[in-house]
């Protein structure tokens, strides 16, 4: 008997007849996929966490909410990565029980905390753009306690199915575990309901709440401001179009799992294949490529000393780029960075 077997039951997506839900060819193109997913992940994420012990430059109060979230996907990828390719090569979920819950809560904390994160880097550049406390400058125990609160919250909402509200799961076809969408517990139903609401709404809102005021303030300063060249406006156009970029790569990665999950909750006897089952399952774990691009690689000051390692050179970029959404803008006499 397979490891797995003691639970695959519990899976909404099993087979006819306790057949498997994809053919072995299908698993393995769903591992190859994970693969090209988890590889760069663990590359991109880990060279910005060596990067920034390397250098100090790097390790400035504005820069440790990305190098939080470059440890939280790192996290994601070595445990929920890694083990869907193998679990995948294999055919079926091969630890256990015990092992999908801990590789259940394992990739819940880290991908809550890159989420949360996402949101503390939205609400961290507004506040330093728009200054809505006033002349209170961002320190480095504003940024350490903004951490602290990711990791918390996220711990604090993925222990529950640890100790009976909620729990952790089979899910897609199958090769890896999250919280169950699926039973109808009344207590189960409350926990995911929950989950998502302050785990994906919450987050998301303050993303949309932070960028609209930061692109408000960007704005009515080039509508106030004239410089040669229009350099406020071309800032705020690069800052824009970085804004919903951000935006729109949470939305691809995030809110298809949270869609599907509350569609099972609200509608259990729907239909779903298991291939359309995992399709948002990898779509959320895929975040971890794209937030380093995105919000590290894309910034200048990061990009110009990790590329480098990442290459094998010894010398730093020479810092001829223009400024995309990490570019200093000129609000003031002095200049603030929104990265």
């Amino acid at each position: 008997m397979r490891p797995s077997d003691a639970f695959s039951n519990s899976s909404a997506y099993g087979g006819h007849h306790g057949e498997p839900p994809l053919s072995r060819a299908g698993f393995m193109v769903l591992s190859v996929v994970m693969a090209g997913f988890t590889g760069p992940a663990i590359v991109l994420n880990a060279a910005v966490v060596i990067v920034t012990l390397m250098h100090e430059q790097l390790r400035q109060p504005l820069n440790y909410a990305l190098v939080n979230m470059a440890v939280a996907d790192l996290g994601t990828a070595m445990t929920g990565g890694v083990l869907s390719v193998v679990n995948n090569a294999q055919g079926h979920f091969s630890l256990g029980r015990t092992g999908c819950v801990m590789e259940g809560f394992a990739v819940s904390l880290f991908g809550i905390t890159s989420l949360c994160t996402v949101a503390l880097i939205a609400v961290e550049r507004m506040f330093v753009v728009c200054k809505p406390l006033g002349r209170i400058v961002f320190q480095k125990k504003h940024a350490v306690g903004g951490i602290a609160f990711s990791w918390l919250w996220s711990l604090s909402w993925n222990l529950p199915p640890l100790f009976g509200w909620g729990r952790y799961e089979l899910e897609g076809v199958g090769t890896s575990c999250a919280p169950d969408w699926h039973n109808q517990d009344p207590k189960n139903v409350s926990y995911i309901v929950a989950y998502f609401a302050v785990c994906f709404a919450v987050p998301f809102a303050l993303i949309l709440a932070s960028y609209t005021k930061l692109m408000w303030t960007l704005h009515q300063v080039s509508k106030m401001t004239c410089l040669e060249g229009g350099a406020v406006a071309k800032g705020e156009m690069k800052v824009a179009s970085m804004v919903v970029l951000m935006v729109l790569t949470f939305l691809i990665s995030w809110l298809p799992y949270a869609s599907l999950a509350m569609l099972v909750v609200y509608n259990p006897k729907v239909e779903i294949h298991a291939l359309v089952g995992t399709v948002p399952v990898y779509l959320a774990k895929s975040s971890t490529v794209f937030n380093p691009i995105i919000y590290i690689y894309l910034n200048k000051q990061f990009r110009r000393l990790a590329v480098p390692f990442l290459l094998g050179c010894r010398e730093p970029l020479a810092d001829q780029e223009a400024s995309e959404a990490a570019t200093t803008v000129e609000i003031s006499p002095s200049k603030v960075s929104p990265a």
